[in-house]
């Protein structure tokens, strides 16, 4: 195993010309040979998660994606509209490597002992570029899989569980004791329903759908709010009231939802206030918008008195602020409960190249509930 590994692989790349073209394609990129402390991964695993697709196709129409050629030599492009390329500025003419994280087997290793001791180890990584067939990456940042987990069952286990666990985190870090979360029936709001339920934490779940919403009840959910309801607002700040959240971390980022939400907590508190202020209820209302799953603008009405902040929230700038101690012993806790707590699903698995298939982008590329894609760039 240690000496029959390839010389290079297959990688996807993302490129946006300097014509406003966007191109996602297959290179054959070199493999380095591992230091003491690295390892080479074949990589068997890579969920392609909201913030992939973003990197992916960064600001271009997918309305008018073409695919030509096949194998290796598949392509597939699309136009990005000449008022978004100022925002691409700082990619333009770069080709770029994407896949936040996934998992595989360790198929060679330097000379340390660290990285000696993983050789032939099913590992996660969360270290980028990982739609690659191989990647050669750092000791610490692998993390061994639990005897008996798959590839597939390890590949998500970086972004969304540690997402989620960073949610509730953040709550307790910033003295609030109660969450909201938005897009609630994807996998990484499936993850926070169970943590919270485990930990003994009120959450509030906003859906889309009546599906959805008997989804996250049927998993123990208690406080399940959809927007389509017509007394959307009135259930909202019921739960509110039921739970006191005075926290809430928002997938879709642009719309009305962030503000309604802000205009329910206030509502909410209003409640039980014991004196009227003409500046507001004094408890501090957050919403952290972590996701851009509506590309709108982000819209509100100031209808929730003066005490309220609303601002961007990232994993990696959080794992970083909780320093390596904090961080671990998150990675720690979504190891030990890979297969319950932090399982994901995915609707199918495909290849590099069948990554790069209309069909599948048509697929991932709407960012949709229960539509997540695995790929296997071993296949």
């Amino acid at each position: 195993m240690d000496d029959d590994v390839p010389a290079n692989g297959l990688q996807l790349r993302t490129l946006i010309t300097d014509d406003g073209t966007l191109e996602l394609s297959l290179a054959r990129i070199a493999t380095p040979k591992p230091a003491a402390d690295e390892v080479v991964l074949r990589i068997e695993a890579t969920p392609i998660n909201p913030s992939d697709i973003g990197l992916l196709f960064g600001a271009a129409d997918l309305s008018t994606l073409a695919v030509s050629g096949s194998g290796d030599g598949i392509v597939a492009r699309a136009r990005v509209p000449a008022a978004a390329m100022k925002a691409m500025e700082g990619r333009r003419g770069q080709s770029m490597p994407a896949g936040n994280e996934g998992a595989g087997t360790v198929v060679k290793a330097g000379g340390g002992a660290a990285a000696r001791a993983l050789l032939g180890r099913t590992v996660a990584v969360l270290g980028g570029a990982m739609y690659s067939q191989y990647r050669t990456v750092k000791v610490d940042q692998c993390l061994p899989l639990p005897a008996g987990t798959s590839a597939a069952e390890g590949a998500s286990c970086f972004v969304n569980p540690l997402t989620a666990l960073g949610m509730t985190e953040t709550m307790r870090r910033e003295g609030h004791s109660a969450l909201v979360h938005t897009a609630a029936a994807s996998n990484l709001g499936q993850m926070l329903n169970r943590i919270c339920l485990a930990d003994g934490i009120d959450l509030v779940n906003i859906v889309r759908k009546p599906e959805q919403e008997a989804l996250l009840r049927g998993q123990g959910a208690k406080h399940v709010v959809s927007t389509a309801s017509p007394a959307f607002m009135a259930e909202l700040t019921d739960a509110l009231v039921a739970t006191g959240a005075t926290l809430a971390f928002d997938a879709l980022g642009g719309g009305k939802l962030a503000g309604q939400i802000l205009g329910a907590m206030e509502a909410a508190l209003n409640r039980t206030a014991k004196e009227y202020s003409r500046y507001g209820s004094t408890t501090l209302k957050q919403v952290y918008l972590y996701g851009g799953l509506d590309t709108a603008p982000t819209e509100f009405v100031r209808n929730f008195g003066m005490s309220w902040a609303m601002g961007g929230w990232l994993l990696f700038p959080f794992l970083q602020r909780i320093g390596p101690d904090a961080a671990q012993a998150l990675k720690t806790r979504v190891a030990s409960e890979l297969k319950t707590t932090f399982a994901s699903t995915y609707t199918r698995t495909v290849s590099l190249a069948g990554a790069l298939q209309a069909d599948a982008i048509a697929d991932y590329g709407r960012r949709a509930t229960a539509s997540k894609v695995l790929v296997d760039p071993s296949l």
